[in-house]
C-alpha cells in the first residue's frame, strides 16, 4: 500500500510539473524581420544555427545537395551605417555531410576539398551595399589556399533577443554562385557541375 501511495504521489507531481515547463516556451517567435528590432553591436555567429547548403548537378540526372555546418565569424553592424557593416565567416571543411557516408569521405579528400591540408573556408567582406532589407556583399573567398572575389545576394531575415542568452541576434540569407575549377576543385567538372549555387542561412548573437 505504502510503495502504491509513494508511486501515485511521485506521477501526480509529475504531471503537475508538465504545464510549468510548458509555459516557458514563448507563445510567439523572439525574432520577426522588422528592422527596428536590429541592435548596433559586434555579433558572433550562431555555429549550430548556420549552414551552407550547395547544389550540384550529378551525371545531368539530377540535382544533389549537401550542407556545411558548424560556422563560426564575426559580424559588425551598426543600424545607423549599414553599409559601414563588415563580416567574417569560417567554415569548417571536416562538418560537411549529404546523405552517402562514402561520399563524404571522397569530397573531404584530396580529389575535392583536401579538409586534412586545408581544413576551413573563410570569407571576409570588402564592401557592403544596402538598398532597404537586402544588399550586396562582395568579399573574397579562399578554398583550398586560392582566395577570389564573389558577391553574396543577402537579405535581412529577422531581429530579437535569443531566447536563451537573451542577447540581441540577428538572422540573415544569403545566396550566391561559385565556379569550384576557380578553387583547384576540379575532380569530374563535366559530370558533374563546375558552377554551384550556394544557400547561405546564419544567425549571428551580440557578443558581451
Amino acid at each position: 500500500m505504502r510503495k502504491a501511495l509513494i508511486a501515485t504521489m511521485l506521477a501526480g507531481a509529475t504531471l503537475a510539473a508538465i504545464p510549468v515547463i510548458a509555459q516557458k516556451l514563448p507563445t510567439t517567435p523572439p525574432g520577426a524581420p522588422d528592422p527596428s528590432r536590429v541592435v548596433a553591436g559586434t555579433y558572433a555567429a550562431d555555429p549550430h544555427h548556420t549552414q551552407i547548403l550547395f547544389q550540384v548537378n550529378h551525371l545531368g540526372f539530377n540535382s544533389y545537395y549537401g550542407i556545411f555546418g558548424g560556422a563560426t565569424g564575426t559580424l559588425m553592424f551598426d543600424p545607423a551605417r549599414p553599409s559601414a557593416a563588415s563580416v567574417t565567416i569560417e567554415v569548417p571543411l571536416a562538418d560537411l555531410v549529404t546523405t552517402s557516408a562514402e561520399l563524404n569521405a571522397h569530397l573531404k579528400g584530396a580529389d575535392f576539398f583536401d579538409a586534412a591540408k586545408f581544413p576551413t573556408a573563410t570569407f571576409k567582406s570588402t564592401s557592403v551595399t544596402v538598398s532597404g532589407t537586402t544588399a550586396k556583399i562582395a568579399g573574397n573567398l579562399t578554398l583550398r589556399g586560392v582566395t577570389k572575389p564573389i558577391l553574396l545576394d543577402a537579405k535581412f531575415t529577422g531581429a530579437g533577443n535569443n531566447m536563451t542568452t537573451r542577447a540581441p541576434a540577428l538572422g540573415f540569407e544569403a545566396t550566391t554562385v561559385v565556379r569550384r575549377s576557380d578553387f583547384g576543385v576540379s575532380y569530374g567538372v563535366g559530370l558533374v557541375s563546375d558552377d554551384v549555387p550556394l544557400r547561405i542561412t546564419v544567425a549571428f548573437d551580440r557578443k558581451g
